[in-house]
């Protein structure tokens, strides 16, 4: 017998065990009483068991019929309280939501709306994990993902945050000591600062070929994005950093963007908040929805950036675009 139709019988069960009837509970629940009869039937030749002396006078449990009465009550009460309580955690957005983030992303733009976001749901508990590694939301049990930048093709479901590009910077006291770069050739020149490369090649070197820059350029190589930030704000050299990373210190002056007269633009990529469930739960949505309304379209270091146009190289066309992202951030 199917799950499902065992439950229901066993429910049919309990009401003719309380009632003593089956006629009784057939109007109950507006069927024929040969009906509620059958389904007793049914269970009781899936059971192997009688559950009921019948008679005309009578019907009665049997002792086998008292022992699955007893249990079948609990079992069902337990049923329906658990149905409330999950209706009622989708009713009203509590409990702990589990999201896993890249480090530098979550300190920056995840953590800083959390306060906020508990103002308007006080039962509601994040465990934020940061990691730089990919996490599977099914095998590492979390409600979703943030990640950043290009994603492979998955059975995932993803909802778009934001957008982002990478941007090329540097402090105005670098450039004011080495000079502003105008190609590709010249950053042979200059102090690189990049992304650590032992187990990615993201990063300077998926924009250019390995004859065109020396590795003598790159002065500090590191995978963690705020100590990239940290380093070009002291003036270390030429970052590649992520807008959602730089942007707000460039609106504010603090680190110059580039354009490299060379260096042909590429698209912009996103950043997706991933999840297994085809079906987001009623906290999950209250989570993105207050972060896409805190980093705002377009996102918060876009605008801050918009406020200030790109430093061109030496000779060029001011005119000419930005330089748009690569691939992910991590």
């Amino acid at each position: 017998m199917e799950t499902e139709k065992f439950s229901e019988h066993m429910s049919v069960f309990v009401q003719v065990a309380q009632a003593r009837s089956f006629s009784a509970v057939a109007r109950g629940m507006g069927m024929a009483a040969s009906s509620v009869s059958r389904q007793i039937d049914a269970l009781e030749a899936e059971l192997g068991i009688c559950l009921f002396t019948r008679s005309t006078r009578a019907l009665v449990l049997t002792d086998a019929g008292e022992l699955l009465f007893e249990r079948a009550v609990k079992i069902l009460q337990d049923m329906a309280d658990a149905r409330d309580e999950l209706i009622s955690m989708e009713r009203n957005v509590t409990g702990v939501l589990r999201v896993s983030c890249l480090p530098a992303f979550g300190r920056r733009h995840v953590v800083p709306h959390l306060s906020s976001l508990f103002e308007q749901y006080p039962k509601l508990c994040v465990e934020l994990e940061l990691t730089e590694r990919i996490v599977d939301p099914v095998v590492d049990r979390v409600d979703a993902v943030l990640r950043v930048g290009q994603q492979p093709d998955s059975s995932l479901i993803s909802q778009t945050i934001a957008s982002q590009r990478y941007v090329i910077c540097a402090s105005p006291d670098y450039l004011l000591r080495h000079g502003t770069p105008a190609t590709v050739q010249e950053l042979n020149h200059h102090r690189l600062i990049d992304r650590g490369h032992r187990t990615s090649m993201r990063g300077w070197r998926e924009l250019f070929s390995k004859d065109q820059v020396c590795e003598q350029a790159f002065a500090f190589q590191c995978n963690d994005c705020d100590s990239r930030r940290q380093a070009v704000l002291q003036g270390l050299g030429i970052g590649l950093v992520p807008d959602w990373s730089i942007g707000e210190v460039i609106g504010a002056g603090r680190v110059v963007e580039l354009q490299l007269d060379d260096l042909i633009p590429q698209p912009e990529t996103g950043i997706y908040l991933l999840r297994a469930l085809p079906r987001a739960s009623l906290k999950l949505r209250a989570f993105s929805d207050h972060l896409i309304r805190h980093i705002g379209s377009p996102p918060i270091w876009q605008q801050a950036m918009a406020r200030v146009r790109p430093h061109p190289p030496a000779g060029s066309d001011p005119a000419r675009g930005l330089i748009p992202s690569i691939h992910a951030e991590a």
